[in-house]
């Protein structure tokens, strides 16, 4: 039977300035281990530390520029594009633009603190 989510849990997240995580799917709000699904929003000059997760984390852009450094370069994701980034690559996200960035991300295994891997 279908199973409704009415509504998503707030988490923390990492970086600053602050950025708003709304998870609809995973550890927190329906204790799914297999899958997480987020919306997030990243104000203008966000930056995360990097990190090496463990799962591969899928992400949509809906508004905005999402930025991906990864060992290899730099990568800017606009609203309507997607970028998929493997479990075991190093990557540091940010929203360098003026508009900062909204987007969904979906982490296979889910997202988890302790699969994130940050740097210190």
């Amino acid at each position: 039977m279908p199973k409704l989510i009415a509504q998503p849990t707030r988490v923390v997240a990492d970086g600053e300035p602050p950025k708003l995580i709304d998870e609809y799917v995973g550890r927190v709000n329906t204790h799914a281990t297999a899958v997480s699904i987020a919306h997030m929003r990243s104000p203008a000059g966000w930056r995360e530390r990097g990190q090496r997760p463990e799962f591969d984390e899928y992400s949509l852009v809906l508004r905005g520029t999402l930025r991906v450094e990864h060992d290899g370069g730099t990568l800017d994701v606009g609203a309507g594009q997607a970028v998929l980034v493997r479990g075991g690559e190093h990557v540091r996200y940010s929203t360098p633009g003026e508009e900062g960035a909204e987007y969904i991300a979906v982490c296979l295994p889910a997202f988890s603190p302790a699969t994130v891997h940050r740097d210190p």
